[in-house]
C-alpha cells in the first residue's frame, strides 16, 4: 500500500508555512515549502524562490530531534507536478529502503 497524494495537505496549504508530517510502516516523512515561510499574502512577484522539500527518516523520533544524518531529502518544483513527484519520491524511498524501515 502506498501513501496517497490525498494524505497530504493540498498544494496551496504549504504557502501558509506549515509542514506536513506523517509515518508509514517504520518510515517517517515530511513535506514542506523550503524556505519554510508564510507567503500566502505576499504577491507572487515578490516571493523568494522556493521548492517543496520532501524528507524521510527512520522511526521512532520526530523531525526535530532526529539526527539530520539519518534524513534524506529531495527538492521539487512548487507546482502540482512537483507535488506529485514529491509524493512519488517518498513512496519510492519506502520501497527502495524497505529493509531499513522494517528493522524495528
Amino acid at each position: 500500500m502506498e501513501i496517497e497524494k490525498s494524505t497530504f495537505f493540498n498544494l496551496m496549504h504549504y504557502e501558509y508555512g506549515e509542514a506536513y508530517f506523517g509515518s508509514h510502516k517504520g518510515m517517517r516523512f515530511r513535506l514542506a515549502r523550503d524556505p519554510l515561510a508564510n507567503v500566502k499574502f505576499v504577491p507572487v512577484d515578490q516571493r523568494e524562490p522556493a521548492t517543496l522539500m520532501a524528507t524521510v527518516w527512520p522511526e521512532p523520533y520526530s523531525y526535530g530531534v532526529t539526527d539530520k544524518s539519518l534524513m534524506t531529502s529531495e527538492h521539487f518544483e512548487v507546482s502540482e507536478e512537483g507535488f506529485e513527484a514529491a509524493v512519488a519520491w517518498i513512496n519510492q524511498q519506502y520501497l527502495d529502503r524497505i529493509d531499513e524501515w522494517n528493522t524495528k
